[in-house]
C-alpha cells in the first residue's frame, strides 16, 4: 500500500458545504474521500491537458513545414472529409 500522508487545506465555505453534503448524501464514505477523487480528476486534467499541448505544438510544427491543405470555404473541406 501507498504511503499515506495527512495534509491540511482550507476550502471556502461552498466547496466545504458541497463535501459534506456529498458525504452526507452517501455519495462518499468521508470528506477525505471527495479531496482524493477531485484530486484524481485534476490528475487526469492536467494528463490530457499535456497532451493537447503536444498536438497543438504538432500542428504548428506542420504549418511552419508546409503540411497543410488549403481550402477554398468550408463545403470545399467537406467534400475532401466526406471523400475519406
Amino acid at each position: 500500500m501507498a504511503t499515506v500522508r495527512k495534509l491540511s487545506v482550507s476550502v471556502s465555505d461552498d466547496l466545504a458545504a458541497m463535501m459534506s453534503n456529498a458525504v452526507a448524501g452517501g455519495d462518499y464514505n468521508s470528506t477525505s474521500e471527495v479531496v482524493r477523487e477531485a484530486l484524481r480528476d485534476w490528475k487526469l486534467k492536467q494528463a490530457r491537458t499535456v497532451i493537447l499541448k503536444e498536438k497543438i505544438q504538432s500542428g504548428f510544427d506542420d504549418l511552419e513545414a508546409g503540411r497543410f491543405t488549403e481550402y477554398g470555404g468550408a463545403g470545399e473541406l467537406f467534400d475532401d472529409i466526406m471523400k475519406n
